[in-house]
């Protein structure tokens, strides 16, 4: 009998309500799980709007703990409810430290672990650097109960090594949750068409990868005090030779669910050969330093 894995990526707009945030979320994943979706991914930082536009330390308020997260404690009561598997992207406090993390929530509501955001954007709109920390915990794959899933967080997408590594871990799945957009100001004119180019990022890894890829991205023109962007939505799943399976629209809230033969994937994968065939001995340059 065929295993069927079913995926759900949305997207949607964030206010600074953040309870009417985490209940748009819910509701979205309740419509996907009433789609048949299995495993539901929501877009980067979805409890707020995405901040880091400026350097502001009223900001650092906003990160939680994982038992104190409003966002994480919904979704395990939902995951349970609707036995869907949830991976919930949140503003870490721990200690002294701020991290940007994904809590992977299994279907059972348990939380099997948290994922720091290993890659932190350092550049005009996405100050990330000023709040969150690079993430301490490496590459993560989790034994979910319908897929082992390696989920990864926004800027972490642009680097094929990232992918590369949670395939290396045992992955199915590549997930990333995402907050990516233009510039309304030219402040960088040259990202402004970064839309077509992210998404063949994505297909990249999943291509090369021989594996389902989903990315889920935010909506909706957000305002800082030195700059504004419009996120381009554009939330995908991609199938295991690199080809969009399904894709959002720009500016409207959006769930899409698509299922596969995971089988059928692992099977291709083996005959292809990509892993059997590396060469580690020669990939030593990956770890020098720019």
């Amino acid at each position: 009998m065929a295993r069927i894995l079913s995926i759900a990526v949305t997207q949607m707009a964030c206010s600074w309500d953040r309870d009417a945030n985490i209940q748009r979320a819910a509701a979205m994943v309740e419509e996907a799980a009433g789609q048949g979706a299995q495993v539901v991914l929501l877009q980067e930082l979805f409890e707020t709007p995405y901040f880091c536009i400026d350097k502001n330390k009223a900001f650092l308020k906003e990160a939680t703990t994982v038992a104190a997260n409003p966002a994480i404690q919904a979704m395990r009561v939902l995951a349970r409810k609707l036995n869907v598997v949830i991976p919930v992207s949140f503003f870490e406090r721990d200690g002294d430290r701020h991290f940007n993390s994904l809590a992977m929530i299994d279907a059972d509501g348990e939380i099997l672990g948290v994922y720091r955001k290993s890659h932190i954007p350092d550049f005009p709109d996405y100050e990330e650097a000023f709040y969150f920390e690079p993430g301490d915990t490496g590459f993560m794959v989790f034994e979910t109960k319908f897929a082992r899933l390696g989920a990864a967080i926004c800027w972490d997408q642009w680097f094929p090594e990232a992918a590369r590594a949670m395939a290396l871990k045992g992955a199915e799945v590549l997930l990333y949750p995402t907050a990516i957009g233009w510039p309304i100001e030219p402040t960088q004119s040259r990202f402004k068409n970064s839309k077509v180019h992210w998404q063949q990022v994505m297909q990249g890894h999943a291509g090369a990868n021989i594996m389902i890829l989903a990315a889920s991205n935010r909506i909706g023109a957000e305002h800082g005090i030195s700059g504004q962007t419009q996120f381009y939505g554009g939330s995908l799943i991609v199938d295991h030779i690199g080809t969009k399976a399904a894709e959002a629209d720009e500016a409207t809230s959006q769930i899409m669910v698509k299922s596969f033969d995971m089988d059928e994937i692992a099977l291709y994968r083996k005959d292809w050969g990509i892993f059997r065939t590396r060469r580690p001995d020669l990939y030593a340059p990956l770890c020098l330093a720019e």
